[in-house]
């Protein structure tokens, strides 16, 4: 339904605060009840859906370079997607912890996008390449599409 690819290179450097990835991309803007916070960006249309439709969306992230605390991975906090919406600032970090996802040069990530998940700045002066590919089974309502929709 949706594909991203992300360089990070080693000179360009960023920080990415924890986030749920809680919008989708469809093709059009349509008035459908429970779907929230419609933007528009280089031509895209993006919406907040019920959360049973971001539940089912699976995130499937191919590292092309090795992903490590030094180059910018992502850190996630444990179980969070089955927490529905789980705002940052609600967080209490004596109950929750944070992990790291090393991942491989040519390694796979599987993660759900309701999972509260950050990246820090590189400081090992090495690039990270990511090819995010999101995937669903459910055809949304008849008012819109999937932006990037494949048949399979």
């Amino acid at each position: 339904m949706k594909s991203i690819y992300f360089d990070k290179p080693e000179n360009s450097n960023w920080y990415v605060a924890y986030h749920q990835d809680l919008t989708i991309s469809v093709d059009k803007k349509a008035e459908i009840e429970n779907f929230v916070n419609w933007t528009k960006k280089q031509n895209q249309f993006a919406v907040q859906p019920p959360i049973s439709i971001l539940e089912n969306i699976v995130t499937l992230r191919i590292h092309l370079d090795e992903t490590n605390l030094e180059n910018g991975a992502l850190k996630v906090i444990e179980n969070s997607h089955s927490k529905g919406i789980y705002r940052p600032e609600s967080i209490n970090w004596e109950n929750e912890k944070d992990v790291t996802c090393n991942v491989n040069k040519g390694g796979v990530m599987l993660m759900k996008p309701l999972l509260l998940h950050s990246s820090g700045r590189t400081t090992n002066s090495k690039k990270r390449r990511v090819i995010h590919i999101e995937l669903s089974n459910i055809d949304l309502p008849k008012e819109i599409n999937w932006s990037e929709k494949q048949e399979i």
